[in-house]
């Protein structure tokens, strides 16, 4: 940097939602829309899934080297709250479980795994920044702090510790265009910076009364937006899309106000491995959870798959007279798959199988433990009650259910259950009840950011508790270990589509690999892993109907699949397939 002032372009790629063999492609692409900068966030729960177990971290460092070697400036948002859509907001399960409302203040207990955190990741950034010849240019202190809370103390001890660590270049926060989120998210000495789709004059007049001087930037620049399973049109979101010519409008007012912009998203990706999280529905985000689909598309103008839309040659358009000089050509599409390919499923092991070979201990308590309590991130919990007996045909319920569970009762299906305070039906006693319950996704954003997850209240027959309850669960990146899958019995099983594991290949053709999508007609719900690599999650509750597979998780030959289907049907299934 030669120290003159620089306007960013920039826009948000995330490193963790993009396979690494495509991360190149995907920069170019952002250089070809116009842009001059790339932003990502770092998600703390991916990169420290147990205390003090920090994983490819250095994933983060490789990412800003191909920023570098793309001609590009970074941004980078450490958290360590982040928010973006992701599970519990970046914060880790082991963290929130035990301290509930202290996160995101001063509390010393939350401080010291912050400071733990931060130790950890900021030599991937901080041997980057742009004064040191790396890409980095700017680091956010926290994120969106305003929508949250009021902390003060809180704020400035993250920013002494950011400097403290390392960091030179200039600090950021970025908040919505509000009084009171300004006022409760903004540093004394930090540069400010607000989120918005439009209207941005009147969002950087609301800035100028918080800060009436300094550069103006629009953080995040919000082109498209996600989905929710199951979103219907009274969410607002189950389309998921901006008309391209009225978002290259409000972008053009963002540059007409003299502002840098960050375009969120510049190009979404995907929520791989079940790292998808959820919302609260409602003015003040209290109300339904709404969890958050695999895809990350955001009707961003580069699509899912890497491909330029609409909107793509729209914002360069708008961007290309702010650019040094003329824009390149867009990359050469990724290759794609090059004919359908149908998944030859050979394996299956039921559900108690799966849990006894890969899940955790089993917990014997009075109450239901949380998925917290059982170490449990993403994934399932079986509890086991029994109720006691001689005694009529009580209904049975759940208080607390998060999220949702396939039940049992003496070992005959029972309902599904899909609401917090959930009515299993008349059973009499002595019984012995069972249910699967999953976690559809950690809230991200609003005041119910932490909550447990499993069965958080109780079980009740009539008005009494049941309290003998036995816990086990199964963590998803228990599949990701080849040889402990390997260790499972794995028989013909019912058919396709029923509940349990299902193990398969697909057999790609030489010269044939390239990006598909997975299709699984007449599946209900659950999660699929493809040469190890994990997609996510599936529903037929839609409106996402196919899983983006990369191309390069697959390779020439036969594939390994897992599906882990969590609910099964009863309907029949067909064999999943690959399609381009």
């Amino acid at each position: 940097m030669d120290g003159r002032p620089v306007r960013l372009l920039s826009g948000a790629l995330h490193y963790f939602r993009v396979h690494e063999g495509h991360w190149d492609h995907r920069l170019a692409m952002l250089r070809a829309m116009g842009l001059n900068c790339v932003e990502t966030y770092v998600p703390w729960n991916l990169h420290e899934p147990r205390p003090g177990e920090f994983r490819e971290l250095a994933a983060l460092g490789r990412f800003l080297d191909a920023v570098r070697r793309a001609g590009l400036l970074a941004i980078v948002r450490p958290g360590p709250y982040i928010c973006a859509e992701w599970e519990n907001g970046g914060l880790p399960h082991w963290l929130t479980g035990p301290l509930g409302r202290r996160i995101r203040t001063r509390d010393p207990e939350y401080l010291r795994a912050v400071d733990g955190w931060l130790a950890a990741v900021l030599p991937q950034v901080v041997a980057r920044q742009c004064d040191r010849g790396g890409p980095v240019i700017m680091v956010q202190v926290e994120n969106e702090y305003g929508s949250y809370g009021s902390d003060a103390a809180y704020l400035a001890h993250l920013t002494d510790r950011l400097r403290a660590l390392g960091v030179t270049v200039p600090l950021f926060t970025s908040d919505g265009p509000e009084d009171h989120m300004l006022t409760g998210g903004s540093v004394p000495g930090v540069l400010a910076t607000v989120n918005f789709g439009s209207g941005a004059r009147e969002a950087f007049a609301t800035l100028r009364r918080h800060r009436p001087d300094g550069p103006l930037m629009c953080m995040e620049f919000w082109c498209g937006w996600f989905s929710h399973w199951s979103a219907g049109p009274e969410d607002g979101d189950a389309a998921a899309a901006r008309d391209p010519e009225d978002a290259a409008n409000a972008l053009r007012e963002v540059l007409e106000c003299g502002a840098s912009v960050n375009i969120y998203m510049a190009h979404g990706g995907t929520s791989f491995g079940g790292w998808a999280g959820a919302n609260r529905g409602g003015a003040l985000q209290d109300g339904a959870l709404l969890p958050t689909v695999t895809s990350y598309d955001y009707d961003a103008p580069v699509d899912e798959r890497g491909r330029p839309t609409a909107k793509f040659w729209r914002f360069r358009e708008v961007l290309a007279p702010y650019a040094d000089g003329p824009l390149p050509e867009p990359p050469a599409p990724q290759p794609v798959l090059a004919a359908p390919a149908e998944v030859r499923l050979t394996g299956w092991a039921p559900m108690d199988a799966v849990l006894d070979g890969l899940g955790g201990p089993e917990l014997r308590s009075g109450a239901p433990p949380t998925f917290e309590e059982l170490d449990v991130d993403r994934g399932v919990v079986r509890y086991r009650t029994r109720v006691p007996g001689p005694r009529g045909p009580y209904e049975l319920r759940v208080r607390g259910l998060r999220d949702r569970a396939v039940t049992f009762v003496a070992g005959v299906p029972g309902p599904v259950l899909d609401t917090e305070e959930a009515v299993l039906g008349p059973v009499p006693g002595p019984a012995e009840a069972e249910l699967w319950v999953e976690s559809l996704g950690r809230v991200n954003y609003g005041p119910r950011l932490g909550e447990p997850k499993g069965i958080t209240g109780g079980v009740l027959h009539e008005r009494q508790y049941v309290h003998d309850v036995r816990a086990r669960g199964l963590r998803l990146d228990a599949l990701e270990d080849a040889g402990a899958v390997g260790k499972l019995a794995f028989g013909a099983g019912p058919g396709a589509g029923a509940r349990g594991l299902h193990r398969g290949t697909v057999t790609v053709p030489v010269g044939g690999v390239g990006d598909a999508l997975l299709e699984l007609p007449g599946w209900t719900r659950g999660f699929v892993w493809i040469g190890g690599f994990p997609l996510g999650r599936y529903w037929s509750a839609g409106p996402q109907r196919a899983l983006y597979v990369p191309g390069p998780c697959l390779r020439e030959g036969p594939n390994e699949v897992l599906v882990l289907e969590l609910e099964g049907t009863d309907q029949g299934a067909g064999a999943p397939r690959l399609v381009p």
